[in-house]
């Protein structure tokens, strides 16, 4: 981009409120011009062929066509416009697969106003940009960090068989929880930020009808 032109972006998200919300915020942003939604992975892929956004905002968890996938055709067939990801998801296997599919950043949907339109600008100028969540786990994973101690992970899987509706990353925060730990010490542990933590723990006490830490320890221990 050169000039006064604004940076040109499109959203992808399945779901109608949050897309709502994101075109509010970015169009809010004198820089920046929504050109189109898409609701699902192949409307994003159609989306990046037509609207010829610079930067296309993709979620990863979506209908028809995930994420990652719809990243990969982006790249392939509108190789111009810059994939940013934004999902509720910070783990290894969707961070991986989005950036091998080529997304020149990623954030989780914790990600605030200025923190958002900062990304935007700068995958548009052609940086990589990832959430400091993210960038740990990418850090991690290069200098050969250690895997989560495997008790910790059994502890996780023995939680997701006896309380089946809650996913994987809050089973693992449940069990933290009931190890006696904070919620800065299980962001530290998994590599997300406070915000995420209190997110899955709301989901966690909804999920089991417990109403404080003490009762979810006691469940988890029980």
């Amino acid at each position: 981009m050169t000039g006064e032109a604004r940076i040109r972006v499109a959203v992808a998200d399945d779901q109608a409120i949050i897309r709502d919300g994101l075109v509010t915020v970015l169009g809010l942003l004198p820089d920046i011009e929504v050109v189109g939604e898409a609701a699902d992975g192949e409307e994003a892929v159609a989306l990046a062929v037509a609207a010829h956004p610079d930067v296309l905002l993709m979620d990863l968890r979506m209908p028809v066509l995930d994420g990652a996938g719809a990243t990969a055709r982006v790249r392939e067939v509108a190789p111009e416009t810059a994939v940013l990801i934004l999902t509720t998801y910070a783990d290894d296997e969707s961070i991986v697969g989005a950036l091998r599919a080529g997304a020149r950043g990623y954030l989780t949907k914790d990600a605030g106003r200025a923190e958002l339109a900062a990304a935007v600008r700068a995958v548009a100028s052609g940086q990589t940009t990832l959430a400091p969540e993210v960038g740990a786990r990418v850090i991690g994973a290069l200098t050969g960090a250690a895997p989560a101690p495997v008790a910790e992970v059994d502890a996780a899987g023995a939680l997701l068989a006896r309380f089946p509706s809650l996913t994987r990353r809050e089973a693992e925060v449940l069990a933290l929880i009931g190890d006696g730990l904070s919620n800065a010490e299980i962001a530290r542990s998994l590599f997300v930020s406070v915000a995420t933590v209190k997110t899955h723990i709301n989901a966690i006490f909804a999920k089991l009808a417990v109403r404080d830490r003490a009762q979810a320890i006691a469940l988890v221990r029980s």
